[in-house]
């Protein structure tokens, strides 16, 4: 080779800070770099098919559009090879001579000014090929480009002074990358270690991937195939290939966008869930791949952490392939493609939920838990989330469940409010005197059993506009409703009311006659701002130094037999009357969960069993 063919070109001073930027900063990972090449040999392929459309003097047609890797741990090279595109010596010099030139840019301008517009193009040796530099000291590029009388040219670079460009001869069309590793990355001409990088990153790029002569990437893409050609087994089977899972999918969502973003995604629900089961928190599991090339297997940034349950891929060829982990965080388009799946998800589970009721409430069992997160913690998707929270009510049977939308069909003619309940149990909350009123008028109220129930409830707030409203607390404004039964007059009653308040003190806010009762004689209210005991029990397991004084609204029923005689026995006969007011609070703090010390109702009470025997 005569010393005339042989070219050096420096680079400027602000071009070699740019690649400083490019390997020390761009990219969080140095093991992305194989990513980087493996997609431009990928880009380079799709383009030859493009050109192949128009064009009929390519060199070398029979080639196979197939991406080769080979390891070399003796010399401490890794190679990748393509027989795409390739480069002639202007494309060579302003392709790889020109950090942050993007020749896929040109590339797509040419191609939209022509009127088409090939999908699955990654990035054309700009910024991405520079990743190379993070772990070689030596960079070759050999050349030939699709024309049939292309020169045969060999591209070097250190990465650091400038590059070399020279003729060659004996090469096939397309490109091939010689990297001279560094000597702390030598692992990179391990097979073993190139192997799993393909099989992390690269697993689903279209065109074959040989390492070593072996085929890598067997399984599809399916997320960009059309869901009418693929059947459920190949659904299943790549959920447990690319996802890891061991269990079947419950449910998929196979989708296609192009605004707000291109997105194609598939994503699973299990079948079971692993948190429910005593394992740790589930990590983030849907992976984002930007045209078949993954970005990040677990992004914490993509979906909202109640939804890390869900399984799958979300591919947008908006996404730029040098995105790191740091910046995904910051990103508005990570957020706006986030929000998109969100609502996808959040409409599938709906749309599954009323096409297959049964199904879905064996899925809720399990998995309830993730919702009744999101409505706690996901402003931007509550209202939608609450429609999916299932639960009994005073109008199912044991077992059977409904929904907010179910409760708000049934509800009655100027009822403003939805009226729930919160207990350890169904059979407990139907025992309960709060009930009595709100089933004396055939009004409906959901029955929560769940510990974290309560936050979530108040959480939300109301559902359609309608208040969600404990029965347990005080102000609920209830219809009258013609009582049967003698009663004691307005004058006993108030009288009666005097008399309560003064003996129980501060233990309660206020004593009055309301509307709830109908069997009990008695009844704890807890105030509007107060805490059930389920929420009292919370807090103390959270905060051992925890006190909330308890404080109640007690309401007297003056119907009851036990009522009206206290109400004699509070002139003829005090102490008597004293005994039964406190022991009637105590009782009525017991149905409510509220009794946090009993020893002074278990020595009244024998003092009041003293007194029946006479």
């Amino acid at each position: 080779m005569s010393e005339t063919t042989l070219e050096k070109h420096v680079f400027q001073a602000e071009i070699q800070q740019l690649l400083d930027l490019v390997v020390h900063s761009l990219y969080t990972d140095k093991e992305i770099f194989l990513r980087e090449l493996i997609s431009n040999a990928s880009d380079a392929m799709e383009k030859l098919r493009h050109i192949e459309a128009t064009e009929k003097n390519i060199h070398q047609p029979t080639l196979p559009l197939e991406i080769h890797i080979t390891t070399d741990e003796e010399a401490k090279t890794l190679t990748i090879s393509d027989y795409g595109i390739g480069m002639s010596h202007d494309e060579l010099v302003k392709n790889l001579g020109t950090i942050a030139h993007s020749g896929t840019k040109s590339f797509l301008k040419a191609v939209k000014e022509g009127g088409g517009s090939p999908a699955n193009m990654i990035g054309q040796f700009g910024v991405g090929f520079y990743s190379a530099f993070m772990v070689a000291d030596l960079v070759g590029v050999s050349s030939r480009a699709w024309h049939a009388d292309s020169p045969e040219l060999i591209w070097t670079s250190d990465g650091k002074t400038g590059y070399e460009i020279e003729e060659t001869s004996g090469l096939d069309r397309g490109s091939k990358i010689v990297l001279q590793l560094k000597e702390d990355c030598a692992e990179f001409a391990s097979e073993a270690r190139v192997k799993h990088l393909i099989e992390t990153y690269s697993n689903f790029v279209g065109f074959p991937i040989l390492l070593n002569g072996t085929r890598i990437n067997e399984v599809e893409a399916l997320w960009l195939k059309n869901k009418s050609e693929i059947s459920d087994e190949e659904y299943k089977a790549f959920y447990q290939f690319a996802c890891k899972a061991w269990d079947e999918p419950s449910y998929r969502l196979h989708f296609a966008a192009d605004a707000p973003l291109a997105i194609n995604a598939l994503v699973f629900a299990p079948s079971e869930n692993p948190e429910r089961m005593g394992f740790s928190k589930a990590e983030p599991a849907v992976a984002l791949y930007s045209r078949k090339v993954l970005i990040d297997p677990a992004p914490k940034e993509l979906l909202p952490d109640w939804m890390r349950f869900m399984k799958g891929v979300v591919d947008s060829a908006d996404i730029p392939l040098n995105i790191s982990r740091e910046t995904m965080q910051d990103s508005a388009l990570i957020r706006k493609l986030g929000a998109v799946i969100s609502k996808r998800v959040i409409k599938m589970f709906e749309k599954e939920a009323e096409a297959d009721p049964e199904k879905y409430r064996a899925f809720y069992r399990k998995f309830d838990r993730f919702f009744k997160e999101g409505v706690a913690t996901d402003h931007t998707n509550r209202d939608a989330l609450a429609r999916l929270l299932r639960f009994e009510s005073s109008l199912t049977d044991s077992g059977a469940v409904c929904g907010f939308a179910d409760y708000v069909s049934r509800m009655k003619d100027g009822q403003e409010s939805i009226y729930y309940l919160v207990g350890p149990s169904r059979d407990q909350i139907e025992n309960s005197p709060y009930l009595e009123a709100f089933k004396a008028r055939g009004l409906e109220v959901v029955y929560f059993t769940d510990a974290v129930d309560e936050y979530v409830v108040d959480s939300l707030g109301e559902f359609d506009g309608k208040k969600l409203v404990s029965v347990r607390h005080g102000g609920v404004e209830l219809e009258d409703q013609a009582a049967e039964g003698e009663s004691l007059t307005p004058e006993q009653t108030t009288a009666l009311c005097e008399f309560l308040k003064q003996e129980l003190g501060d233990r309660v806010t206020s004593v009055s006659s309301g509307k709830r009762l109908v069997e009990n004689p008695v009844i704890a209210l807890v105030p509007a701002n107060g805490m059930s005991p389920q929420m009292r029990q919370m807090m103390k397991a959270m905060d051992e130094n925890f006190k909330d004084e308890v404080k109640v609204e007690l309401e007297i029923n003056p119907r009851h037999p036990l009522v009206r005689k206290l109400a004699d026995a509070k002139d003829s006969n005090q102490e008597l009357a004293q005994l039964v007011s406190r022991q009637l609070l105590d009782n009525a703090l017991i149905a409510a969960g509220l009794l946090e010390d009993a020893r002074d109702t278990v020595t009244r009470m024998n003092t009041l069993m003293e007194k029946a025997m006479g």
